[in-house]
């Protein structure tokens, strides 16, 4: 594979008002894909999209949707249809976390939780790998997070879903060989977004790359001649993931509890 051509595409991108989200859609439109903005705050994306639109010449469509409530893959399928437009690549972006002793949650906020973080992950990237599939030079970039490769007690269930998200946009790679689509999960470490604004606690400390640090490991993966089906944005990140994998279940639970305790 040659770098992703973007030229003649039509991206569409989850939480794309902001963060990580609205810089993959500068991004993408920059390199000359159409985009798609999905989130729920109309008045960030309506502004974003005519930004793009005006820089860049490409078309940019808003489309605010509340990812809590199931459907949203075949809502967005139906409202890209209705547009006339045919999505060939997906950053599926949304997401958000919480924080706090699982006994103590909020039951609906954790339902939305999941619904955000996999159910509704799950059901764009189903209704749309299929045209995904047939462009032949499409990306589909699930975003994961450095969370997904130990339990993290006091944010259990966030923790959880980005494992599930890192896991299934693996075996989406495997089963999407030889058909042109480039599919990654990507994981970011603490990242200047509104993350911990949704958490409510920097739960994270130390420093934190920028959206743009982010997206440019992410482009520069998928552009490789071989991508692989999952890549961890920043040094001391991909150290730390790596780490993981020889510490042990029991210890790596006891450690990240330790560090969770101290924030």
């Amino acid at each position: 594979m040659n770098a992703v051509d973007y030229r003649g595409q039509t991206t569409l991108v989850t939480g794309a008002s902001s963060g990580i989200g609205a810089e993959f859609a500068r991004r993408i439109a920059g390199r000359g894909s159409d985009v798609v903005l999905v989130a729920r705050r109309r008045e960030r994306l309506e502004k974003l999209a005519a930004e793009l639109a005006s820089e860049h010449g490409v078309r940019a469509e808003a489309v605010p949707l509340d990812l809590s409530l199931p459907g949203a893959g075949q809502a967005l399928a139906g409202e890209t249809e209705r547009r006339g437009l045919t999505v060939t690549s997906v950053v599926n972006n949304a997401g958000f976390g919480t924080s706090g002793q699982f006994h103590d949650e909020d039951p609906e906020r954790l339902r939305e939780e999941v619904q955000v973080d996999v159910a509704s992950l799950v059901d764009i990237s189903r209704a749309f790998i299929g045209p995904l599939r047939a462009s032949g030079n499409g990306v589909l970039v699930n975003v994961a997070s450095m969370a997904a490769y130990l339990p993290v007690p006091g944010m259990a269930v966030y923790a959880a879903t980005k494992a599930f998200v890192l896991h299934f946009t693996e075996a989406l790679w495997y089963e999407s060989r030889g058909t042109g689509l480039r599919v990654l999960a990507l994981s970011p470490g603490a990242t200047e977004t509104e993350f911990f604004d949704a958490v409510g606690t920097d739960v994270a400390g130390g420093a934190r790359q920028s959206p743009q640090e982010v997206v440019t490991e992410a482009l520069r993966v998928l552009d490789r001649r071989t991508s692989p089906p999952s890549a961890v944005s920043g040094r001391r990140n991909r150290v730390m993931a790596g780490a993981s994998r020889f510490v042990g279940r029991k210890r790596g639970v006891l450690v990240m509890g330790a560090m969770m305790s101290r924030e």
